[in-house]
C-alpha cells in the first residue's frame, strides 16, 4: 500500500535528452511523477538519431541544468555512457554504475539510489545483478521487460517495468489497469525515452492524453520509482 492507496502510477525516461523538458512540462500538468535515468559523462552532448524514418535530436542537458530540468522528480543511474552492462569485467560493471551514481547525487544534491540498465536486448544477467547488488549503492534497477500486468515483485535488482510506451497495446494496458479493482497493492509503470514522440512512435498528443486519463484519481498513488519501489522520497 502506498499512504493507503493500494493502486500506483511511476513513470520512467531514459538517457537525459533535451524533449526530457517537454515531457515533464506534461506530467507536472497533470500531477504525475516519474524518474530519470542518465548517463553523466554524455551530458552535454549533441547529436541526431534516425528512428523510425525520421531524423530526431538526441541531444543530452546540460550538468549544470539536471537540478533545476527534473526539479520534482526523481534522477538515477543509467551509467556513465551507456554500455551493455554484460560484456564488461566486474570492475567495469562498478565503475560505470558507482561513477555515475556519484556523479549525479553530486548533480541533484541527494542521493541517488535508482537505476535502468542500458542498451536493448539483453542489457543485464545474474552475474550483472549480483555485481551491482554487492558493489554499489543502487538499490532498484529497472529492465526493459514488460510484464503487461501490474502486480509486486521481489526483486528490486531486475525490476520489470508494466509497458514500454510505444507498445501498441499502451494504452489498452493502461484502461486494464484504470478498471482494475482488487484489495492487491497494483503497480502501473511506464517506461520509455521521450525523443520516441518526436519519431512518431507515440504522438505527444496521446501521450498527453493518456496523462490526463491518469490524472486526478482520489484513490491513485502518484510517485517516482523511489516513492512506489522503496516507499521513501527523496533526502
Amino acid at each position: 500500500m502506498w499512504n493507503g492507496k493500494n493502486k500506483a502510477i511511476t513513470f520512467s525516461f531514459d538517457d537525459g535528452v533535451r524533449q526530457d523538458i517537454r515531457l515533464i512540462e506534461i506530467l507536472n500538468r497533470y500531477g504525475l511523477k516519474g524518474t530519470f535515468n542518465l548517463n553523466s559523462q554524455l551530458l552535454g552532448q549533441e547529436r541526431a538519431l534516425e528512428r523510425n524514418g525520421r531524423i530526431v535530436r538526441h541531444d543530452k542537458v546540460n550538468p549544470e541544468e539536471v537540478a533545476t530540468i527534473y526539479q520534482g522528480h526523481e534522477i538515477a543511474v543509467h551509467t556513465l555512457t551507456h554500455p551493455n552492462l554484460t560484456r564488461l569485467s566486474e570492475e567495469e560493471i562498478v565503475y560505470q554504475v558507482e561513477k555515475d551514481r556519484e556523479n549525479l547525487s553530486n548533480l541533484c544534491g541527494y542521493e541517488v539510489v535508482g537505476m535502468a540498465y542500458p542498451c536493448g536486448g539483453v542489457n543485464h544477467d545474474d552475474r550483472v545483478v549480483k555485481i551491482i547488488a554487492e558493489n554499489t549503492g543502487v538499490r532498484y534497477a529497472r529492465t526493459i521487460t514488460s510484464t503487461h500486468d501490474f502486480k509486486p515483485q521481489d526483486c528490486l535488482l531486475k525490476f520489470n517495468p508494466s509497458v514500454f510506451y510505444i507498445e501498441s497495446d499502451f494504452e489498452k494496458i493502461v484502461d486494464e489497469f484504470l478498471g482494475l479493482q482488487s484489495d492487491e497493492p497494483q503497480l502501473l509503470y511506464i517506461w520509455g525515452h521521450s525523443f520516441e514522440m518526436d519519431a512518431e512512435y507515440i504522438h505527444w498528443e496521446t501521450f498527453e492524453n493518456i496523462c490526463k486519463k491518469l490524472s486526478g484519481h482520489g484513490d491513485f498513488f502518484y510517485g517516482t520509482n523511489r516513492e512506489v519501489l522503496l516507499k521513501e522520497s527523496l533526502a
